[in-house]
């Protein structure tokens, strides 16, 4: 009998995230990370120009982060994170906090970016239900994504992805990215609900699976000040503009207001292993201060901080706070600015922008930009085949490449782009 391919023995148990497995080809079987490629079971290997869904940032297989990963496991695998702490936690909470706007004062751990979000939301509706004010409603951009728990559905744009659970999501008021058009309309906007409002959710800068939607710190700025006028909460979710990203350590980086919570994922481990972060200001915190034992945050997850995700994420920022990737993620962006530049005016770009190290064009189809754009599947499969994983976004290619790729490999992308221009 003919053994089974890893292929041919996944499609026989496993149920695959944002898949239709009817119709789905066959998985790329990988056994293999190196640097910013993936190698197949067959021996190809793929230049990872996404990071594998934007959380590998230095590279796959980090033998630093491997190491640090290996000796914390000789060490201290798991201890339950409820009435016990332990060293990687305290140290992660102390430096993440020394490099964050210095009004996060507070860190809570969870497990992804989800639950991140979950958390932020959990943290504002009680701090006004312990108030004794309590405010039940939410603002988030259209065409927000902050994850695919049921909270976290609810502040995303409606979509097919929300559509079979809408009756179950909470109240959501959705207005626009601001712009010097617009920002007076959405101020009025918010102090209409403002009485209402628990809180003001937002992606800082950039917009990701919404179509890599970007917008100027400024106007995001006059949104903040107008929230702490009407003592609106605001939660920066930064689960993928955070470590790095948009050219500063933080999206947030880019303000001068500071947002009262923060979440964080993805990058944080350099891709390692799954962890969220949320953190708060001193006044969050300070309302579930109590004798009243129902004040408490009833939040927790059996893998809270666990101490060997929590080295990996420790690795990672030594790597990340290194000079040479400071001067590397300059140098992706400065590298990606030059290219926009000189694809801009192509026939078929409708758009093409850029912030940090992401950088996204719109294909011009005739249709309205649209995660089921057909398009999609043409340009997945010829980057497939020339060994580039970009997972375009219906008709929008995105790259967010770890910092450890090379100006050569930047140049092959670039003209794989443009080669694909010229053929769909």
């Amino acid at each position: 009998m003919a053994q089974r391919s890893l292929a041919e023995r996944d499609q026989a148990v496993i149920w695959h995230p944002y898949t239709q497995m009817q119709t789905a080809a066959a998985p790329i079987p990988i056994v293999r990370g190196e640097g910013v490629h993936l190698i197949a079971e067959d021996g190809t290997k793929y230049l990872d120009a996404i990071s594998s869904w934007w959380v590998n940032i230095h590279g796959h297989a980090h033998p630093y982060i491997a190491e640090k990963v290996a000796e914390q496991l000789r060490t201290l695998e798991h201890v339950i994170f409820a009435g016990f702490t332990h060293p990687t936690a305290v140290e992660l909470a102390e430096r993440l906090l020394a490099i964050l706007p210095d009004n996060q004062k507070r860190v809570f751990y969870s497990d992804n970016g989800s639950t991140a979000v979950e958390v932020a939301l959990k943290m504002c509706f009680q701090y006004w239900s312990n108030s004794g004010q309590p405010r039940t409603k939410v603002i988030a951009f259209h065409d927000s994504y902050h994850g695919d728990t049921f909270g976290a559905m609810a502040v995303s744009a409606r979509s097919a992805f929300t559509k079979p659970f809408e009756q179950f999501l909470f109240d959501v008021e959705f207005i626009d990215l601001p712009n010097a058009e617009n920002i007076t309309r959405l101020k009025e906007q918010l102090s209409a609900f403002s009485f209402q409002l628990s809180a003001f959710i937002f992606e800082p800068l950039v917009q990701g699976a919404g179509g890599m939607n970007m917008y100027e710190a400024k106007y995001l700025d006059e949104l903040l000040m107008h929230c702490k006028k009407e003592g609106i909460l605001t939660i920066a979710d930064e689960v993928m503009t955070g470590f790095g990203r948009t050219g500063k350590l933080f999206a947030s980086d880019h303000l001068t207001q500071q947002p009262d919570l923060m979440c964080f994922s993805k990058g944080i481990t350099g891709g390692t292993m799954a962890l969220g972060v949320t953190t708060c200001a001193g006044k969050i915190y300070d309302a579930f201060l109590s004798d009243d034992k129902l004040k408490t945050l009833f939040h927790g997850h059996s893998f809270t901080a666990n101490p060997v995700t929590c080295s990996a994420a420790l690795a990672s920022l030594d790597l990340l706070l290194k000079p040479e990737t400071i001067a590397d993620i300059s140098r992706i962006e400065e590298s990606h600015r030059s290219f926009a530049a000189r694809i801009a005016k192509h026939p078929k770009v409708r758009t093409i922008r850029q912030t940090g190290t992401i950088l996204a064009m719109e294909w011009e189809t005739g249709d309205n930009t649209s995660y089921f754009n057909s398009l999609r599947d043409d340009l997945y499969n010829f980057f497939l085949r020339e060994g580039i994983i970009l997972r375009p976004l219906g008709n929008i290619i995105y790259i967010m490449a770890p910092y450890c790729i090379t100006n050569d490999q930047l140049k092959y992308i670039y003209q794989k782009i443009e080669q694909a221009l010229e053929q769909f």
